[in-house]
């Protein structure tokens, strides 16, 4: 599959064909694998022989979309995860000892948030932020227990690019392991590799799987770092299921021609919005408008389905117009076929307090829409009878 687009990447890598010759590739619900004798089942623990042991190791499905990830995103080796949150948790845990340090975006998925301020403050693990419009204060952040510079891009739920070359230089001068979490982009938009990344997350909950209907978490990069992720991993056990790495490595075979629908529809949603009356401000990676759109034009091939703006009125005129909608659906989750709006500062980040929401740009009025692959004319019709609503109610 060398030199090939990644189009054809995404489609034509594929498992061994069985002896039943299948064009395409079966479910292994198998919990576990048989070995020809004692020498065989012995070399195969003592990782002498490369092949499945037990599921929760690997599994021709799992196996599949693990390489289709790696070669998307230019890594070496990867590690899938039953859900993105999964991959985060696990990979920093891997890495990380007690003593160590982070420096990380202040502007980050809740959950993630909830990690480094509830939970690994526990095992002596420290963080400190930066903001993402202040990239050069980042080495004076940085110590000597620093270890990883994580960060998402674009961000959720604000929608800002982080320069992500910058990133890769500091990193490579401080010696630590730069982590991005490539979940909104996916890798047929950005490859943060090619920028210095050593590890790349994903919640392919979101537009991987591209339809709502499974959780998954992948993290691909550096062979000796995905080492160490998946020596954790196969003993913790967070790792995909058989069924959902099947769901989503056929998923990855339509990513390209979704996104590209996607973004296609989600920057004229975004022009829409951007002239409306009730709105105050629109972020969107490929707006003129956006305070990093010369980034995002440099790092991403097009600029993703997610949208935030803030609408005029606060919070009253926010939720007169989530009530109002009618077509969009109402949900935390984003990157289904389906155009889905959220109130990030009431759901996915409800859990920080509002200082520290405000610090990372989530207002009481911010909405997050993710433009799905309905006709876009249905999409803004919707958006604008609600939107009308709120300003009239």
């Amino acid at each position: 599959m060398d030199n090939t687009h990644i189009e054809t990447t995404a489609i034509r890598t594929q498992a061994e064909r069985t002896q039943n010759l299948e064009h395409s590739v079966p479910l292994y619900l198998t919990s576990s694998y048989v070995f020809e004798d004692s020498e065989d089942m012995r070399a195969s623990f003592a990782e002498e022989k490369d092949r499945n042991i037990y599921s929760r190791y690997s599994n021709p499905n799992t196996s599949e979309f693990i390489d289709k990830m790696v070669l998307m995103e230019k890594a070496e080796a990867g590690f899938a995860f039953a859900s993105g949150m999964a991959a985060v948790f696990s990979s920093l845990a891997a890495l990380l000892n007690s003593g160590d340090h982070i420096v990380a975006s202040r502007s980050l998925f809740g959950s993630t948030h909830g990690l480094f301020s509830q939970y690994f403050p526990k095992w002596n693990i420290s963080h400190s932020y930066f903001n993402i419009d202040e990239l050069d204060t980042i080495e004076s952040l940085i110590k000597p227990e620093t270890k990883i510079l994580f960060a998402e891009s674009p961000t959720n739920p604000g929608v800002d690019v982080l320069d992500l070359e910058k990133l890769g230089k500091i990193a490579k001068k401080h010696h630590l392991i730069l982590i991005i979490d490539n979940c909104f982009a996916t890798p047929y938009l950005q490859n943060p590799i090619d920028f210095g990344a050593d590890l790349v997350i994903h919640s392919a909950t979101k537009l991987i799987d591209g339809q709502g209907r499974v959780l998954g978490g992948i993290t691909v990069g550096r062979a000796d770092l995905i080492r160490e992720i998946y020596l954790f991993s196969r003993n913790t056990g967070p790792s995909m299921s058989p069924f959902n790495a099947w769901v989503l490595s056929k998923s990855l075979e339509t990513l390209p021609v979704r996104l590209e629908k996607h973004c296609e529809n989600a920057l004229k949603v975004a022009k829409f919005l951007e002239n409306h009356a009730a709105i105050s401000k629109v972020k969107y990676p490929f707006l003129k408008s956006h305070p990093q759109y010369k980034i995002a034009k440099k790092q991403m091939k097009l600029g993703g389905n997610v949208i935030a703006f803030e609408i005029k009125k606060g919070i009253d005129a926010g939720r007169n117009f989530i009530d109002s909608i009618k077509l969009c659906s109402i949900s935390a989750n984003l990157g289904d076929t389906r155009s889905i709006i959220t109130h990030p500062a009431s759901t996915t980040h409800s859990k920080l307090s509002k200082s520290d929401r405000l610090e990372s740009g989530i207002t009481d009025g911010l909405i997050r829409i993710s433009v799905g692959l309905e006709h876009v004319d249905d999409v803004i019709k919707d958006l604008n009878q609600a939107l009308e609503s709120g300003i009239n109610n």
